[in-house]
């Protein structure tokens, strides 16, 4: 919950920076690419492991034409989807999904290193082009990044030259300059801002740990899930990109214009704001760096992350 000095100072803030739009600038050169979609489908024979059949607001039909007709007219061009579920096969069905979809740019799965099978999943999965890396939880990488096994998984992902996907609670960040170094070729990226949390009250912790990762040249921080850490209660997220501030500021000082990229995740956003206001948040940060700012934090960067096939 959004306390009432927070509430205050957002409007304090407000009245010293006019929220006036930032004028209009055309997407980057074929449009915007949004890095962080979940696709699902609780009606499927198999059902789903995630959403829990008790979300409100999540659980229910997740598919590319419902999402296809929100992006459009915002420039956006197409999509990188991230599996959340656990389930093996579950991967298939993105990338199957990634077959009937050109919209769909590329998949983000869902393997554990630890799997005794991983290298054989691994090149399963990765025989498909659309395949572009893997999600693990941040407390997976505080738990193990130090065995030689975890280690020479995440090389071996390296090595099909694709990219990792960290998630989960501030916590793993100070853990991950040393994976960077350990796999210098490693493309590594850390969703939600890392975790940033109540950006009234940013951690200093967090922040020395983010500038400490944005020194490694092979880790990237994916804009995303900034509403969902206001607090607020479900749709009553902030919608001046002028709340968001502090954390925009903290990640574009340690990773610059060229190692951010943009992910709305939808649907979770909708848990806190309307899709279109997720889009004006950091629409309106990234168009007050400049025309090269909106070109790679849009797109370019993700194509130099992600390097689906054209």
């Amino acid at each position: 919950m959004i306390s009432r000095r927070q509430f205050l100072g957002a409007a304090v803030t407000t009245l010293l920076v006019p929220s006036r739009a930032t004028p209009a600038v055309a997407p980057p050169e074929g449009g915007t690419v949004d890095t962080h979609t979940h696709f699902y489908d609780p009606e499927r024979p198999q059902g789903v492991l995630w959403p829990p059949s008790g979300d409100k607001v999540l659980f229910r039909r997740v598919l590319p034409p419902e999402y296809i007709a929100l992006a459009k007219p915002h420039g956006i061009t197409g999509t990188v989807v991230v599996e959340a579920s656990p389930r093996l096969e579950d991967n298939q069905w993105l990338l199957d999904l990634a077959d009937r979809e050109p919209f769909v740019l590329a998949i983000v799965g869902n393997l554990n290193p630890l799997d005794a099978d991983f290298a054989k999943h691994l090149a399963r999965f990765t025989a498909h082009p659309r395949f572009r890396g893997i999600r693990v939880s941040g407390q997976q990488l505080i738990e193990r990044s130090r065995e030689p096994a975890y280690r020479d998984a995440l090389k071996r992902l390296s090595d099909t030259n694709r990219s990792l996907d960290l998630n989960g609670s501030r916590a793993y960040l100070e853990h991950v300059p040393a994976l960077a170094r350990t796999i210098p070729e490693l493309r590594i990226v850390l969703d939600h801002v890392a975790s940033a949390g109540d950006p009234a009250q940013l951690s200093p912790t967090w922040r020395d740990h983010l500038r400490a990762a944005g020194q490694c040249p092979n880790v990237y921080c994916k804009v995303s899930g900034i509403p969902e850490q206001a607090g607020a209660p479900v749709g009553e997220a902030p919608t001046d990109w002028a709340f968001y501030r502090p954390i925009l500021d903290a990640v574009w000082e340690a990773f610059g214009e060229d190692r951010l990229i943009f992910g709305s995740n939808w649907p979770v956003c909708d848990r806190a704001t309307k899709f279109e206001h997720v889009i004006r948040i950091t629409n309106e940060y990234v168009q007050s760096k400049g025309r090269g700012a909106v070109e790679k934090v849009f797109r370019r960067n993700a194509q130099n992350l992600y390097r689906w096939p054209s």
